[in-house]
């Protein structure tokens, strides 16, 4: 799925006189794209760790050759390294399950091969609990994005350093409304985020300022920034509210080719550069800006003409990332499964409270809790019972409805969450290997 370091828009394009007007057409055309749900894809980041020691940090020319070795190979995946050195696989989008899974499995194999060869392995937490994190990648966006997050906090160096996720993608949904429509598919994903946090928790957090949570990767989402991490309100009509969100939001950095170090400007919105023009950083904003712009934002679920799930933690074993692939894939895509959802979602709305996600009881709660809250347990409880029947209808192999079995069964039922695991977070134990339970 889409990588957020785009390729540089033409000259043309880049520098082309940009309106307010213009920039909340774009936004408005390309923020949803409906149609009848037909696409799924995958974006799996896992750590790096040596394979005897994997409590130890790794030299950065060991990680750097890793990544190499594993960007060499013929894969059906986009292959990126985050600035911690976290490894992702970006899917190409799938027209069913059966193959977003079975293209990521193979690559999967191929890059543990070449890995394994040097003694390494790929371990799915949600946050690397070394310390301290160390950035691997320098570049003037990772230069920018420290320098701008380091203005708040430290979250922006965890987050940037130490988490790893799995987002999930599925087309925005159809005009008409219904359970397959872009409005309740918005709002739904929103509400059942929540559920999502809790029951794939995988970063409890022993210290600091999370001790105790089962998701601190979802604390350190929610501390980064006063709006750089927050979804739209879910009272406007998606694509009004999202435009508005956007264009609202403080520019990060200002691009520059000719500049090793870009600016970081102190309190400037993309609507007010654009209503400014030069006069805050020297020139205006073009088109390219708007794109890049809107890759420096990281709300729970961020519209990109698809809907991109960005709230579930990296999970154990070798196939654990199956679970949430499927489930959210079954939830959105399958009609019986979508309507169930949303009689969960609509049930879970007076949690909500006034706040945005993640900065909301409701969100709160799953990320401190997990699934040992009545309520996210009995609505993940009927989340997995609707996945479940719907993944035969939708030709999932045998491999991934076991999978999820064995999870609903692990975890859903008894109110835990792979949080609860604390073998799989010390890493001083072997991780998972192939053959075992996620």
């Amino acid at each position: 799925m889409p990588s957020d370091s785009p390729a540089r828009p033409t000259p043309e394009r880049e520098h082309a006189p940009f309106s307010e007007a213009a920039a909340e057409d774009l936004l408005h055309g390309i923020c949803f794209k409906t149609g009848p749900p037909a696409l799924i894809g995958a974006e799996l980041e896992w750590l790096v760790l040596d394979a005897e020691r994997p409590w130890l940090p790794l030299p950065p020319e060991r990680l750097s050759a890793a990544h190499e070795s594993a960007r060499s190979l013929p894969l059906n995946s986009r292959i990126t390294v985050e600035p911690g050195g976290q490894l992702e696989f970006s899917s190409a989008p799938a027209a069913s399950l059966r193959a977003c899974v079975g293209g990521l499995q193979a690559d999967l194999a191929a890059v543990r091969g070449v890995l394994d060869a040097q003694g390494l392995v790929l371990r799915g937490l949600g946050r690397d609990p070394r310390h301290p994190p160390r950035r691997l990648l320098a570049s003037p966006r990772y230069d920018a994005m420290e320098t701008y997050f380091d203005r708040t906090g430290p979250a922006g160096r965890a987050m940037m350093r130490a988490s790893a996720s799995v987002q999930v993608c599925v087309d925005a949904g159809t005009e008409e409304p219904g359970p397959f429509g872009y409005g309740r598919r918005w709002r739904m994903s929103h509400l059942l985020g929540a559920v999502f946090v809790a029951a794939f928790a995988n970063s409890p957090a022993r210290e600091g300022p999370y001790a105790g949570w089962k998701c601190a990767r979802q604390g350190i989402w929610s501390d980064i920034d006063a709006r750089r991490a927050l979804a739209p309100s879910l009272e406007l009509e998606p694509r009004r509210a999202w435009t508005r969100a956007a264009l609202d939001a403080e520019v990060m950095c200002v691009r520059s080719d000719a500049e090793e170090v870009w600016a970081v400007p102190r309190g400037l919105t993309f609507r007010d550069w654009l209503r400014r023009g030069a006069g805050p950083v020297g020139r205006g904003a073009g088109l390219g800006d708007l794109e890049y712009h809107l890759t420096t934002l990281f709300p729970p679920v961020r519209p990109r003409g698809h809907l991109e799930m960005r709230m579930i933690d990296a999970q154990p074993g070798d196939d654990g990332w199956l679970v949430p692939t499927a489930v959210v894939h079954a939830l959105f895509d399958d009609a019986e499964a979508a309507e169930t959802a949303y009689r969960v979602a609509k049930g879970l709305s007076d949690r909500y409270g006034d706040a945005p996600a993640p900065r909301n009881a409701l969100w709160r709660t799953a990320a401190e809790s997990g699934l040992a809250d009545p309520e996210l347990r009995a609505a993940a409880g009927a989340c997995f019972r609707a996945a479940r029947e719907a993944l035969p209808r939708l030709g999932a192999g045998s491999r991934v409805r076991d999978v999820v079995g064995e999870f609903e069964e692990r975890f859903v039922r008894r109110g835990r969450c792979p949080a609860d695991d604390a073998a799989e977070h010390d890493l001083r134990r072997q991780p998972a290997g192939k053959g075992q339970r996620p």
